[in-house]
């Protein structure tokens, strides 16, 4: 089934989970299947201790041509998310993966393709980036996230643009309305997510997971919430053992050493 419905690979390297889009000879179109595999890859991801970051990439040439509408036609008919009772969502709109996720994209990146990467936290693009959210030319609307992303990420005028036109832009116009974060000369797109996903795990955990969660609370709640939220947080925080190294990581004037707890 994996042939042909097409599959996510997982790899662990370290405390980083690589989650692969691989479906190439179909422009890694997301089958039901594909989905069902990225929820778990997620999942883990959310639920491992020892798994500190995520990076999302894909095979082939393409990060993905989107959703394979026909596969997903009774899905869609029927309101069926296909998330699953108590996993992570990949389009973070139901329960979000508290750690950070990095996407690395190329050539062909539509319609669920970017709602992904928006979904996630920080974006690498490679220079041969082709981005479009399409869905109005299918007779639907984009309803993994990009209605919301777009806007918050680039503002009102420039979502209204690219949503309601159903437009095809680049790499370029992407980092310009800040959908992604930096632009690399293509096939190094995966290498240098994985580069940011190790800064990222020379960081106490808790305090990178507490950081996201931060700034989500400001995004959903606003800013009273969030600063509500510090000191009962930062208290938390203080008293965990990576704390405690994480001061004598200052006074020995060395990286620390973190284990999670």
């Amino acid at each position: 089934m994996d042939n042909a419905e097409g599959n996510i690979t997982t790899e662990i390297q370290d405390r980083i989970l690589l989650m692969g889009i691989n479906r190439p000879a179909k422009l890694n179109g997301f089958t039901p299947h594909m989905m069902d595999q990225l929820v778990d890859a997620y999942t883990l991801l959310d639920n491992d201790d020892d798994l500190w970051v995520g990076v999302l990439f894909a095979h082939g040439d393409h990060f993905t041509a989107g959703l394979d509408l026909p596969k997903f036609s009774e899905r869609m008919k029927n309101n069926e998310r296909g998330r699953g009772e108590g996993k992570t969502d990949p389009t973070a709109l139901g329960r979000r993966c508290k750690k950070p996720i990095i996407s690395a994209v190329k050539g062909i990146t539509f319609t669920l393709g970017i709602e992904l990467m928006l979904a996630g936290d920080i974006v690498i693009a490679a220079d041969n980036c082709r981005f479009s959210q399409l869905e109005p030319l299918r007779g639907i609307h984009a309803t993994g996230g990009a209605t919301i992303r777009f806007v918050e990420r680039g503002g009102w005028g420039n979502a209204m643009y690219h949503l309601l036109t159903s437009d095809e832009f680049d790499s370029e116009e992407a980092y310009r309305i800040g959908l992604v974060q930096e632009i690399v000369p293509a096939g190094t797109e995966t290498d240098r997510a994985v580069e940011i996903a190790e800064i990222i795990c020379e960081g106490a955990p808790l305090a990178v997971q507490a950081t996201k969660a931060s700034s989500l609370i400001y995004a959903m709640e606003g800013e009273a919430a969030s600063i509500a939220a510090f000191g009962p947080k930062q208290a938390e925080l203080a008293s965990s053992e990576d704390a405690a190294e994480g001061i004598a990581s200052f006074i020995e004037r060395r990286k620390g050493n973190f284990t999670g707890k």
